[in-house]
Parts: structure tokens; sequence; C-alpha cells
């Protein structure tokens, strides 16, 4: 599935990222407070410290916005998890790693999931499909740790068993942002982290009789 294009009158593409980028946080604040039917454009603009002018030199519609905050989430939790996952190492350690960096990631990153799942559903019929794309690559990347362990028979697990966990993870990971009015007030993030994944872990040995 290719990449929805979002057009721009200005052709200096580095001039093209960095006021898309300025545009997405401001985006997320706003949507954060007032959800994205209720904030305008020109809110947006003005808290990306722009003129409404300027905006439309950079998108077309006010879905165009919330196109590039989902696609810019999932590109930039790619990149973090694809420059920290060492996806050739099918060793418990490395799946242990990756579990704990895709939970910082999504620490950091916290609010902009929480919008974009809140709003996820207003995206256009063409947007929404490659978005949840991005999502089912990300699970993906847990997959393939966990084939690798068993592969190197650290694990005994089936191919849905697989899935079934690499989807576990990807969820405990997001429900840091959106339980963290109860969470946060019980668990620092690494208390949090080294919970859920033992908990994770207990499962696996349980199925694979105590390796592990």
């Amino acid at each position: 599935m290719k990449k929805r294009e979002v057009k721009a009158s200005v052709k200096d593409e580095r001039l093209v990222e960095k006021r898309r980028d300025q545009m997405i946080k401001g985006a997320v604040n706003l949507f954060k407070q007032k959800g994205f039917h209720r904030t305008t454009t020109r809110e947006i603009a003005r808290e990306a410290g722009f003129s409404i002018g300027t905006l439309y030199e950079y998108i077309q519609t006010k879905e165009d916005v919330l196109y590039l905050v989902c696609d810019s989430i999932y590109d930039h939790v790619q990149e973090r998890l694809q420059e920290d996952l060492d996806q050739k190492v099918g060793t418990l350690h490395s799946l242990r790693l990756g579990i704990a960096y895709y939970f910082r990631v999504m620490d950091e990153m916290q609010d902009e999931v929480l919008v974009m799942y809140q709003e996820a559903k207003s995206l256009s019929k063409d947007a929404l499909p490659y978005v949840l794309k991005k999502e089912f690559e990300m699970v993906n990347m847990f997959e393939n740790l966990l084939t690798r362990c068993v592969e190197n028979e650290e694990i005994h697990l089936t191919e849905k068993q697989i899935n079934m966990i690499a989807h576990n993870i990807f969820v405990q990971g997001q429900m840091w942002g959106f339980r963290r009015w109860a969470l946060q007030k019980a668990y620092t993030l690494e208390e949090y982290i080294e919970l859920q994944t033992e908990l994770l872990f207990s499962g696996i040995e349980k199925r694979t009789g105590g390796r592990g």
C-alpha cells in the first residue's frame, strides 16, 4: 500500500519537513485539549507559530494534518525500534531489550499516541488503511524477535502464539499512556517495564516447559 501523498506548494523538502514538524507538534497539543473536530486550522497555524496562509502552503485540508500526525508517530516509533533492536539476535536477552526500548518510546510519545487513537476515526478512507498497515508493521517487529528466539531454540511457540504475544507487547506499551492516570500513580516507568516483562516471560516459560 502506497503512502498517501499530502501535497505542498513549497518545493524545498527540508523546509516542508520543518514546517510540518511544527504543525504536528501544535496539532497534538490542540487535539489533546479540544479534539480534532473542535480544532480549527487557524488555531493549528497559531500554535505552530505561523500564519494560516503559510499553513496552507504545506497542506490542503485539516484532515491532512491528522494524517501527518498519525504517520509521523509510526515513522518515529519504527525508526527508534529499528535503531535499537537487533532483530538478527534470537535471544531472550534481545527480546527483553526490545520490549524495554519500545515501552520507553511509548513513554516519550504518550501524548501523540493517545491523540492518534482518539482521533484516527476521523481519517479519510484512503488514509486509515495506510496508518493501520503501519501498526501491523510494528507488531511484525516483535513477531520477528520472537521467531528468531524460536529458531535458536530459546523458546518453543506456535505461529499463533507468536502473533498473540507480539500483539500483547504492542498493546502493553501503549497502555502506559492510555491508563497513565492510574498506572503512573502506582509504578515508575522502569517498574512497569520490569513487571510487564516478567509477566510476559512467565507465560512464555509455561508454554516452553520452564525454559528461558
